[in-house]
């Protein structure tokens, strides 16, 4: 373990935005106080959530399966304030944050997060004088430590810390498959933290579950390197391994997924120069490979006219791009979109999807693609 902010940092972190969840959607809390109990006993101790995830779900679920039951000082809770989604100005904006502390119970956040910040959003934050905002609140004792999610570019990210100095660290995209993509540009964001000093949070380490079963080639180089490996502890002991990582937030929907992660990242050993030799072998077979990079993180849903489930729509789509998949995707489309009640050809182009997606997508002519294939 690493020390940041002088205490010793475990390098796993649970992310409660993927929880597992009862039939009907609603999150099971039971398997989810497993997962808990499993988590802590290990010795970790970061739980990440958001005033959003779940529309108050995820925290309200952390009371009852974290807060609840776990002394406070054991533990390390994080979770974001967002000023363009649920949100309709600046007092709509502050409230978010008090209305967090009712949630979890937790009485004060160890670390706290203006969330998503990009090109779209982040002159809100200005606007609503969120940063002095934080600042008051951590001079109350109410946040220990205070940063921002990122979904852009490298300069967007050196005009905020250079402006905003008083960042305390920051929670960036980082995984072995965007690591030079030039969407996400994972690399340059974060040399760019490293250079402003800034202590790294990791989210997507494994791209929203899709490094957990990587397309064959890349596949086929791990199971090469260790036959008893996941393919998901080579995507998180990737991000773990980097200098400057606090700590890498894995979204862990149950039991197995939270064991699996334990096995390889309870005595965490960073990456040896022969495993980096193999990811970036793993990286040339993904390369070769065409996919609609989404990672399911839904903020496009939300504000669809049409309730189109997009993220879904794409996960269909990528069973044929990367594994030829045609009846497995034409099943998952027909569920998704409950037989055809809400198909990718009901998309009006309005573009307020592409406003909200953090990979910058360009979903109406993703979904026109997508409706070619499964609505004509």
């Amino acid at each position: 373990m690493d020390e940041f902010f002088g205490m010793k940092m475990p390098k796993l972190g649970f992310g409660l935005m993927r929880l597992p969840q009862l039939e009907g959607g609603a999150i099971d809390v039971e398997q989810m106080k497993t997962m808990v109990d499993l988590f802590m006993s290990a010795g970790m101790k970061y739980f990440d959530t958001a005033f959003v995830y779940g529309a108050g779900a995820s925290e309200r679920a952390a009371k009852e399966a974290l807060v609840d039951r776990y002394p406070r000082e054991s533990f390390l809770l994080a979770t974001k304030l967002n000023a363009w989604m649920m949100c309709d100005g600046e007092e709509s904006a502050k409230q978010q944050f008090f209305t967090s502390l009712e949630r979890t119970g937790a009485g004060y956040f160890d670390f706290y997060l203006m969330h998503a910040m990009r090109p779209e959003t982040y002159e809100k934050y200005e606007r609503y004088h969120i940063w002095e905002f934080l600042r008051e609140q951590k001079e109350k004792g109410l946040i220990r430590h205070y940063g921002f999610s990122f979904h852009a570019g490298p300069d967007l990210l050196d005009k905020l810390l250079t402006e905003h100095p008083e960042t305390e660290f920051v929670q960036l995209q980082l995984n072995y498959a965007d690591w030079d993509s030039p969407a996400i540009r994972s690399r340059e964001n974060y040399e760019m933290a490293r250079k402003h000093g800034k202590p790294i949070v990791v989210m997507e380490p494994v791209k929203g579950g899709i490094l957990a079963a990587p397309p064959q080639g890349a596949a086929e180089v791990f199971r090469a390197a260790a036959p008893d490996a996941s393919p998901a502890s080579w995507a998180v002991r990737f991000a773990a391994s980097l200098p400057g990582v606090m700590t890498v937030l894995s979204g862990m929907s149950n039991v197995a997924q939270m064991e699996d992660n334990l096995s390889y990242m309870k005595d965490f050993a960073p990456f040896t120069e022969a495993e980096l030799a193999v990811v970036a072998r793993a990286q040339e077979e993904l390369a070769k490979i065409d996919s609609i990079p989404c990672t399911n993180c839904q903020y496009c849903m939300p504000g669809c006219p049409k309730g189109i489930p997009i993220p879904y729509i794409f996960s269909a789509m990528n069973k044929i791009m990367q594994y030829d998949r045609l009846d497995a995707a034409k099943n998952e489309y027909a569920f998704r979109t409950e037989n055809g009640k809400v198909r990718a050809s009901h998309c009006v182009q309005c573009g307020a999807c592409e406003k909200a997606c953090p990979q910058s997508l360009p979903i109406r002519e993703l979904l026109k693609k997508c409706a070619a294939v499964f609505d004509a």
